[in-house]
C-alpha cells in the first residue's frame, strides 16, 4: 500500500497492491499499521455504500463536532471525482479543496480528516464505500453547496443531479459566518 501525500496537510491519497492473476484480483483495502506511520490513528466506527449513477453529485457534506467524522473513501465499481474541502478553522489551506478521481480499477483511496467537507461526482455508475469515525448524527449534519463560485469546483458534470437538501446548502462564505469562520 502506498500513502501519498497531498497538497492539503492530513489528507492522503492511498494505493493498494493489486494482486491480479487468471481467477481475478485480491487487494487490501485497509492497513492500521500503515496509516498510523503517516500519523492516521482512526477508529472506524461506522462503514457507508452507496450506489450513484453517473451524473450524479453527492455533497459537499461534514458533521459539526463532537460528530465530526474522518473517512476514508473508495469506489468499489464505476469512476467518481471525489473532493473535500479544509474548513479547519485555524488551518492554512482553510477553502482549499482537493480532488482526486476514485475508480474500481485502480481501487485508489482517499483520506479525508475531520474538518473537512465531502463530495463526489459520478463519472461512471458507482459503488461508493466509506469507513467513518463518528457515528451519523442528523443534527450535527452540514454543508457547503456544491457550485460555490469561490470554491469554484469543475465536477466535470453537465447537467448534475442534485438533492434538494444539497441544492439548498449555504456558500462557504454563508458557512464562515454562521460558524464564527469555520469547523
Amino acid at each position: 500500500m502506498e500513502i501519498r501525500n497531498t497538497p492539503i496537510q492530513d489528507v492522503f491519497e492511498i494505493y493498494p497492491k493489486i494482486f491480479n492473476d487468471a481467477r481475478g484480483y485480491f487487494l487490501e483495502t485497509y492497513r492500521e499499521d500503515l496509516l498510523a506511520e503517516k500519523g492516521i490513528n482512526t477508529q472506524w466506527v461506522q462503514d457507508n455504500q452507496s450506489f450513484s449513477v453517473a451524473g450524479t453529485v453527492r455533497g459537499l457534506h461534514f458533521q459539526h463536532a463532537p460528530y465530526a467524522q474522518a473517512k476514508l473513501v473508495r469506489v468499489i465499481s464505476g469512476k467518481v471525482w471525489d473532493v473535500c474541502v479544509d474548513l479547519r478553522k485555524d488551518s492554512p489551506s482553510f477553502g482549499q479543496a482537493y480532488g482526486v478521481i476514485l475508480d474500481g480499477v485502480k481501487h485508489n483511496m482517499l483520506f479525508v480528516p475531520e474538518g473537512f467537507a465531502h463530495g463526489f461526482a459520478v463519472l461512471e455508475d458507482a459503488v461508493f464505500t466509506y469507513k467513518c469515525s463518528n457515528f451519523y448524527n442528523k443534527a450535527s449534519e452540514g454543508g457547503i453547496i456544491w457550485n460555490d463560485i469561490d470554491l469554484n469546483l469543475d465536477w466535470d458534470v453537465s447537467n448534475p443531479i442534485i438533492s434538494e437538501k444539497d441544492a439548498a446548502l449555504p456558500t462557504l462564505e454563508e458557512f464562515k459566518q454562521q460558524t464564527g469562520g469555520g469547523l
